[in-house]
């Protein structure tokens, strides 16, 4: 199966999607925004991950999810806090679908496309 990576998702988050397979996700990272957003002109399922985009490869282990919805809302930022004053915050519902396992990597100008194989929970090697 194929999917877009969400790389660097807080591992509370990961944990929250097991127990509830049903959640918004609040995604800040320009490259995680971007990945939302080719999921919906693909239609393709989500990959999410702990790890960053620079470790994703063959082996990594993450969630797949079905995107149910997205939408972006531009959000002020205190000056003393940052060099820009706004930032895109991307707030994307997902269906936890299974475990899975990256069975090969395609990068497509900085967006990480994924095939996943599916994993039974005993499988799974995330702590």
């Amino acid at each position: 199966m194929e999917a877009v990576v969400l790389a660097g998702i807080a591992r509370r988050v990961l944990d929250e999607l097991m127990r509830n397979p049903y959640r918004t996700i609040e995604l800040r990272g320009a490259r995680n925004v971007v990945a939302v957003e080719e999921a919906i002109e693909r239609a393709m399922r989500l990959f999410l991950t702990y790890d960053p985009f620079s470790d994703v490869g063959v082996g990594t282990e993450g969630l797949l999810a079905e995107l149910l919805g997205a939408e972006e809302l531009e959000t002020r930022i205190p000056w003393e806090e940052s060099d820009e004053r706004e930032i895109t915050v991307c707030r994307a519902k997902v269906r936890l679908v299974g475990l899975g396992r990256v069975v090969e990597v395609e990068n497509e100008r900085g967006l990480l496309i994924v095939r996943v194989r599916e994993l039974m929970p005993q499988e799974m090697g995330m702590g």
